[in-house]
């Protein structure tokens, strides 16, 4: 039988999900199809409306092997599992002659754990383990919470936190779920055969596609232990995302809370002097919290040190003499053990590693108003891990609508440990990057409007010309706003001072769930929305609703960013450029993500507006605009309020 040809496949599934075929997508199928079959790595940039899922799900279902894709967000993920696999499997099925399987997986936690909901959680006081549902008041919000998720509980099929609709309370779901280390294990727990992480697992096994998220394929990279099944071909999608998530799961965390919380989850089962160790090293950690200010330690403070070792060590012998004793007269002694375990061997490595001090760390104290303090460490860089864990032994397509930073795609390259393109030597995994570019006419319809006779923003204080102008603007729109802060003081700022000026509705992150918000924002043109970073990355709003994107200022990292700085000052140590390899990169790819909120549809036309001087008059400027779509670029304030105004009334005409 003659293996089926791509673009008759690409056609069949395009066909299937009501699609257009684009000139990008194919292109990107037969960039991915000569990846998979050459053993080979691509980063492939897909502009908003390429198609880019079909573009990667049709190759790989036709290559036969197993697939793994891993995405960012949950819709996505959603998307994926729920509309894009069953139609193209369906629509490929009489080419292959097959029907592939495919499978969602998710970290331990996601799902909700049998034990746990049966037999209660460990308490940290005295008695033991205590029935959640009896302790919560029906009438509170975490006690209704509770009681819906014990009726959920006899009839998912799945577990999965995110089939559960309206959600609950990240305090409510941690009474039901476990992670990975508190897990007793399918062999040793007594609702082992009905796990629902368990099943989701054995059917990632069967499937010849499993997707799931970047902070698991992280997690399988630098834990060891495999958590995903063997696969030929990994494709990361929102790859944009990717450092920041594995920088996130590679990044440890003491405070006093969690430090006490481990006493008391251990204190039963050791004996009085060993307990009484590690009681004593976390007071003396929690003395030193105290005093801490926020800001990176270079050097490790001589009393902090000491307090460190303490804990280390006291954490060491709780380990060893929880693994040596048993206590029948402590309830489910197995469950207590597993939790006890995991909150001190969480301690012992994150104390541990703050000591050993690797060079290619950084430890930075935070303080929070309602928290007190926190200490971190988190790699300086992710790039030698990535290159090591994510390109041997398979290969592997990066996409998403933002990989070319300043016009190439070197800098994203660089940050996932890949040498520039066509470099070539030993232990260096080649790659190709393309751009499929994007179906919609950019220059037509879009504006790209830099408001260059403001003052350049300082690092304090309200802007009052930013103010004015920001409303002027929302005016000559009619409203139809996406306002973008670099700051939620920034956006609560704005939002307050607009609504006493403007008559358009001026909604806010954090004054209702995001969803909501969206759904509001989308309902009637005349509403503004205004947010920080999930917004600039977030928002899927086609149509008139939203003919203006609205950047208050050139998204650079905070200056007192222990992280960033620390990364920065590293690039310039080995003779680079910190600033640009950072700090514009950080920037440059947030505000492609953020103009990317504008044009969703070949109908779309509107104005994405910079409300920061320095992106037409510093020597940055060019790289970040660069890295931006290619709309139609303008200084002229009264140039892009009428056209604000004529793309206002063309909506009205249209009754939108």
């Amino acid at each position: 039988m003659t293996k089926p040809s791509l673009p008759d496949l690409l056609h069949a599934a395009v066909s299937a999900v009501g699609g257009t075929e684009r000139p990008g997508q194919v292109a990107m199928a037969e960039a991915v199809a000569e990846a998979i079959d050459d053993n080979s790595h691509r980063l492939i940039q897909a502009g908003t409306g390429t198609g880019k899922s079909l573009g990667y799900l049709v190759p790989a279902l036709a290559h036969g092997e197993r697939v793994v894709v891993a995405t960012a967000t949950l819709a996505l993920q959603r998307q994926l599992v729920e509309r894009d696999l069953p139609r193209t499997v369906e629509a490929l099925h009489p080419q292959l002659r097959r029907r592939p399987q495919f499978a969602m997986l998710k970290g331990r936690s996601n799902y909700l754990c049998l034990h746990r909901l049966h037999e209660g959680a460990p308490q940290d006081e005295e008695e033991g383990l205590f029935d959640q549902f009896e302790a919560a008041t029906p009438t509170s919000k975490l006690g209704k919470d509770l009681l819906r998720l014990r009726d959920w509980a006899d009839e998912t099929e799945t577990g999965d936190r995110d089939d559960l609709t309206p959600g609950v309370s990240d305090k409510a779901w941690a009474q039901i779920s476990v992670s990975s280390r508190e897990c007793l294990g399918a062999t040793k727990c007594a609702y082992g055969a009905e796990c629902f992480a368990e099943a989701a697992r054995e059917r990632a096994k069967l499937a010849d596609v499993v997707v799931t998220n970047h902070a698991l394929l992280a997690i399988d990279a630098i834990e060891g232990a495999p958590v995903l099944p063997q696969h030929e071909v990994l494709i990361v999608d929102e790859a944009h995302e990717l450092v920041s998530r594995v920088t996130g799961v590679a990044t440890g965390e003491l405070t006093p809370g969690q430090v006490n919380r481990a006493v008391k989850r251990s204190a039963k089962l050791v004996d009085e002097k060993t307990a009484d160790s590690l009681q004593t090293a976390s007071e003396s950690f929690e003395r030193v919290m105290e005093l801490a200010l926020p800001g990176r330690l270079e050097e490790l403070p001589e009393d902090l040190g000491y307090a460190l070792m303490s804990l280390r060590d006291a954490a060491r012998n709780v380990i060893s003499a929880i693994g040596a004793t048993r206590d029948k007269s402590v309830h489910d002694e197995d469950a207590v053990r597993k939790q006890a375990l995991a909150a001190v061997e969480s301690i012992h490595g994150v104390a541990e590693r703050i000591v050993n001090g690797s060079e290619y760390d950084v430890v930075w104290y935070e303080r929070h108003d309602r928290f007190g303090a926190t200490l971190r460490v988190a790699p300086l860089s992710v790039s030698g891990l990535l290159r090591e864990k994510l390109f041997e032994e398979r290969s592997v397509v990066l996409t998403s609508a933002t990989l070319k930073l300043g016009g190439d795609f070197n800098g994203v390259a660089a940050s996932l440990g890949l040498f520039p393109e066509g470099v070539e030597g030993d232990d260096v995994p080649a790659w190709k990057g393309l751009d499929v570019g994007s179906p919609f006419d950019y220059p037509k319809q879009g504006i790209l409007y830099v408001a260059k006779h403001l003052a350049t923003p300082g690092r304090e204080g309200t802007r009052g010309d930013m103010m004015d102008e920001l409303a002027e603007l929302i005016e000559a729109a009619g409203g139809r706003t996406l306002g973008l802060f670099s700051s939620m003081r920034g956006a609560k700022a704005a939002a307050e001072e607009l609504r006493g000026r403007l008559d358009n509705p001026i909604l806010l992150q954090g004054e209702e769930t995001l969803g909501e918000l969206i759904k509001a924002f989308a309902a009637d043109p005349k509403t503004c929305l205004f947010g920080t970073l999930s917004l600039w990355q977030g928002v899927d709003v086609p149509g008139p609703s939203c003919q203006l994107v609205i950047m208050d200022r050139i998204p650079f990292p905070r200056p007192d960013d222990p992280l960033m700085s620390a990364r920065q000052k590293s690039v310039e140590e080995h003779g680079g450029n910190g600033f640009m390899a950072v700090a514009a990169t950080h920037a440059a790819l947030l505000m492609a993500q953020g103009a990317g909120r504008l044009v969703r549809a070949s109908g779309d036309r509107g104005v994405v507006a910079v409300l920061d001087p320095r992106l037409a008059t510093a020597r940055y400027g060019s790289f970040l605009r660069a890295t931006l779509p290619d709309f139609w670029y303008t200084t002229d304030r009264n140039q892009v309020r009428r056209s604000l105004a004529a793309i206002d009334a063309a909506a009205q005409a249209d009754g939108k």
